[in-house]
């Protein structure tokens, strides 16, 4: 059954989006496996992706955890940052080695994943573009909110000494919002973000975020390992189930390689066989162009398909022919296509010659 990848920074919803789409699964009678990093670790640790060899491992034992779940009768649902496209090909590959579809759901936290608000003002003074974090840490809310304020303050001051004005002049609308944002942190902390915040335990400090932001490779949908491929943005948009339904159970399992495929037994005695047909049928060829006048029709032992005969052939040209035919059929060795070799090479024969 197929393979659902989920790709985005953290807060973004992808565990609810997750589950939200087990629950669907599971109604309808289906096995659903969900591998995340909960899974693989025990419990999730954000500070494995600050250390890079700690992060590789991570993504091996989740390779692995899919590879041992994936099958033709399973849904396997990975929940993970998965931000690194080359990872994304290799869980491509694992769902084309199986023979079973996959899609990508890519989750967006709504006005960007950790650019926060741009402090008024900001725009008209370059040099000093401030922006409010959009999560500061839950036991330093009243800190992080009162450096908000003091933020403003000194853009306003430096506003007011620029154009000449004095401090007195400062709206009262400005202070109102000063003394009640310590007070409400909805101003900074969007809806998504809080219920993203129930639903993890972990803490993703701000200078991880933005590491992983600037190491996130985004989806695009013209990759082949990266469709279909389904945009979610924020927790308020509704989950596609539809969409996804059909991508997973009616789209057909991505083509497989021919240097991934196994190759076909082949009996041991194959080339042997393929040796003697073929001089059986040249052996024929030169003893039939004996008689034969351009034009004429021969049969050939060992086939039941004819030969035009329009000019003299050399046994050298009709070797090196031979020696074509065969080194083509050893790539391809297989038994079902024991009866009709003598067949295929008089056809390879026919269209070489004409």
């Amino acid at each position: 059954m197929p393979l659902v990848v989920f790709c985005g920074l953290p807060y973004s919803g992808k565990s609810r989006r997750a589950e939200e789409l087990r629950v669907a699964l599971a109604a309808e009678g289906r096995a659903v496996y969900v591998v995340d990093d909960a899974a693989v670790l025990g419990a999730e640790d954000p500070a494995v992706y600050g250390d890079s060899a700690r992060e590789k491992a991570l993504r091996g034992a989740l390779r692995a955890s899919v590879e041992r779940r994936l099958s033709r009768h399973d849904v396997v649902i990975l929940d993970s940052l998965n931000y690194i496209k080359g990872f994304r090909y290799e869980l491509y590959c694992l769902a084309r080695a199986a023979r079973t579809p996959l899609c990508l759901v890519y989750c967006v936290r709504p006005g960007g994943p950790i650019a926060g608000p741009q402090v008024a003002g900001a725009n008209e003074n370059p040099g000093r573009n401030v922006s409010v974090s959009w999560r500061p840490r839950a036991e330093e809310d009243g800190r992080a909110q009162a450096a908000g304020s003091s933020v403003l303050r000194e853009l306003h001051t430096a506003d007011s000494v620029v154009n000449g004005s004095s401090q007195a002049d400062v709206p009262k609308e400005l202070e109102r919002e000063e003394s009640g944002a310590a007070e409400s942190p909805a101003l900074v902390t969007p809806e998504s973000e809080k219920s993203a915040k129930h639903g993890s335990g972990a803490f993703y400090s701000p200078e991880l975020l933005e590491a992983l932001t600037l190491r996130f490779e985004a989806p695009d949908s013209r990759n082949r390992w990266d469709r279909p491929l389904f945009t979610l943005v924020g927790l308020e948009e509704p989950l596609p189930l539809a969409e996804i339904r059909s991508a997973l159970f009616e789209n057909r399992a991505p083509p497989p390689h021919q240097s991934t495929q196994s190759q076909p037994l082949a009996s041991g005695s194959f080339l042997h066989q393929l040796d003697q047909v073929t001089s059986q049928v040249l052996a024929g060829l030169m003893e039939a162009q004996k008689s034969a006048v351009p034009g004429d029709l021969l049969t050939l032992p060992g086939t039941t398909e004819h030969l035009r005969f329009t000019r003299p052939l050399t046994m050298a040209e009709l070797s090196r022919l031979r020696r074509q035919f065969i080194s083509y059929t050893k790539m391809h060795p297989n038994n079902e296509n024991l009866p009709q070799l003598a067949n295929m090479f008089l056809q390879y024969l026919s269209q070489s010659l004409h």
